[in-house]
């Protein structure tokens, strides 16, 4: 692991996640509150842009790679909530591994959806009585 492009992911993370939270609130402010129109437009522009700027930067080198650390697992990561997933689906069906592209994305909204679950019920048994 290159100890630049770790530091150049955590600083994009912190750049996206800040553009995620003002792009929710922005969109709040002008949309109807039935929909979370903010994450609904990060993840869908940020897996076009993580996209976009995989196909710019390959083979651009080691320049390349500290550019991918920052914009796409930095800020693009910190942006969306699946634009890797997104560009992994991708690489497993251009590999021609569809099935397991299948498997992956099943496991993950199912498997997401089920330890979500868990995490809320097992939450209040850890939070303790509460102060009041």
């Amino acid at each position: 692991m290159n100890p630049a492009h770790l530091l150049l992911a955590m600083v994009g993370g912190a750049l996206g996640a800040g553009l995620r939270y003002w792009l929710g609130a922005s969109l709040l402010a002008r949309m109807s509150e039935g929909m979370p129109w903010g994450t609904l437009a990060a993840n869908l522009g940020g897996s076009f842009l993580a996209g976009l700027l995989f196909a710019v930067l390959a083979g651009r080198g080691p320049a390349g790679e500290a550019m991918r650390a920052l914009l796409i697992v930095g800020i693009m990561g910190g942006l969306t909530k699946y634009s890797a997933l997104m560009l992994e689906l991708m690489a497993l069906g251009k590999a021609g591994q569809v099935e397991r592209a299948l498997a992956y994305l099943a496991v993950t909204i199912v498997g997401g959806l089920l330890l979500v679950w868990a995490g809320l019920r097992l939450g209040p048994l850890l939070r303790g009585p509460v102060p009041g």
